[in-house]
């Protein structure tokens, strides 16, 4: 492009020089000519015709192409054209040097003028030597300077675009070297403030995203591994068992406590899998739920529990989202209240008219979680070593759930707290958005232990 541009330009500036040129010569030419024609016509012409300044040659001929009058160097000359005119009138034109045996163009002014004797036309001619020399002068000069012009200028663009393009090139070879093993890695962000820059910027900002999920890929898998490992070396321990003592009368509890660390194992692998469900980024379910119902079923399986529950029960509240999730939510709860509670569990639902919003509570009388560990506690796998747990062996395993992991959809959808007052239970809060209930309707209470 840029030679295309360059060998123009050299073509339009000689071309303008050579247009200027010639019309300099041809106004001193058509200046004689008509002074000549003039002459003739009032039949005061010189057989010899001195030419001015600016004219190289001069000649008359009338209608029948007899020579009237020329200038000394076309003295005893033919006609210098055979065409006449047969109307009077100005004409130019540019001639080779072949009429007056020149080697340089000619540029010729031709005025047809009446006369007494009839039409006679005037030859007034100036010689090109000077624009031919100017423009042989010009093109030597444009052969060498514009290839060498190209040249430089191919140089310098490459040198400018090889020195703009070099952070883009430390950021793909970086990029390029950077494995699933490495993610820690980052690309080299130049001070240019330009859009490479931002580049750079938006790349780390990517690799960090792929190493948090490096991270947190590991980190679950790890911790999903610890929680399987427990129910599965003790399912081996009764199978070991079972082969090593094969008495009847054994099989009975045997096949028992095998099948609930069965239980135990599908009840696992169904949260990996809505954990993984979750971490998909799908849309929340959005069906309306009886939240009431939901509860209140949560609640009515633990009846017959050592930990009482206490419920104040809001009727006909719906939300909108998952009945599986919801009852999950309200299990693991429930769940944690019954495992670290003295003596009952307080289970309320209710409307917060004020904010239009479903209000879940779960609180016990144990001894609560410490003010440092209360966000802690929501993430997936988390254990406090503490004696909250005195019924688990001295940890507290917050199994991944809807209201453990920030991630998850009651997370996205809604709004959780763990908090304690000085003078109240430990509970845990759990708030949903856009709940609607019966007005008027009164709460139910009552005691999930029969």
């Amino acid at each position: 492009m840029v030679a295309l541009a360059l060998g123009a330009a050299s073509w339009g500036l000689l071309g303008l020089l050579d247009g200027n040129l010639i019309r300099t010569a041809q106004t001193d030419a058509e200046r004689q000519a008509i002074a000549t024609a003039g002459l003739a016509a009032e039949g005061r012409l010189d057989p010899v015709l001195a030419p001015d300044r600016g004219t190289d040659f001069l000649q008359v001929v009338d209608a029948q192409g007899r020579v009237l009058a020329a200038s000394p160097n076309l003295a005893g000359r033919p006609a210098l054209s055979t065409h006449r005119s047969g109307t009077p009138g100005t004409v130019r034109g540019t001639w080779n040097g072949s009429p007056v045996r020149e080697e340089h163009r000619q540029r010729v002014v031709q005025v047809t003028t009446p006369t007494a004797q009839g039409l006679v036309t005037v030859y007034a001619g100036t010689s090109l030597r000077e624009a031919d020399a100017a423009d042989e002068t010009i093109t030597a000069a444009l052969a060498i300077t514009v290839p060498l012009l190209v040249l430089t200028v191919a140089v310098v663009t490459w040198r400018v675009t090889g020195w703009v393009l070099r952070p883009v090139e430390a950021i793909r070879a970086e990029v390029a070297e950077i494995s699933d093993r490495d993610l820690h890695r980052r690309v080299p962000v130049p001070n240019s403030q330009d859009e490479v820059a931002r580049l750079a910027v938006t790349m780390n900002t990517t690799l960090d995203r792929l190493e948090s999920a490096g991270i947190r890929q590991r980190q679950f898998i790890a911790d999903a591994s610890l929680e399987l490992r427990s129910p599965i070396t003790v399912l081996r321990t009764q199978l070991e068992v079972a082969q090593a003592h094969p008495d009847p009368a054994l099989w009975g509890e045997l096949v028992s406590g095998a099948l609930e660390d069965t239980v135990r194992l599908q009840d696992l692998a169904s949260d990996l899998l809505l954990l993984a469900r979750l971490d998909a980024a799908e849309p929340p379910p959005t069906a309306a739920v009886d939240l009431t119902e939901v509860v209140r079923e949560a609640a009515r399986s633990r009846r017959q529990d050592r930990i009482s529950v206490h419920m104040e029960i809001a009727p006909e509240v719906t939300v909108r989202g998952s009945t599986l999730w919801l009852a999950r939510l309200v299990t693991n709860l429930l769940d944690n209240a019954q495992r670290h509670a003295d003596h009952r569990v307080l289970l309320s639902l209710r409307i917060d008219e004020a904010h239009n919003t479903a209000v879940l509570e779960v609180g016990d009388d144990g001894p609560g979680i410490p003010v440092t560990d209360r966000e802690r506690v929501f993430e997936r796998f988390t254990r406090l070593d503490d004696a909250r747990s005195r019924h688990q062996g001295g940890t507290v395993s917050a199994w991944p759930s809807p209201v453990t992991s920030p991630p998850t959809w009651a997370a996205r959808s809604a709004s959780r707290t763990r908090e304690r007052a000085p003078d109240s239970w430990p509970d845990f809060r759990w708030t949903r958005p856009g709940a609607r209930t019966v007005r008027g309707a009164p709460p139910e209470q009552g005691h999930g232990q029969a």
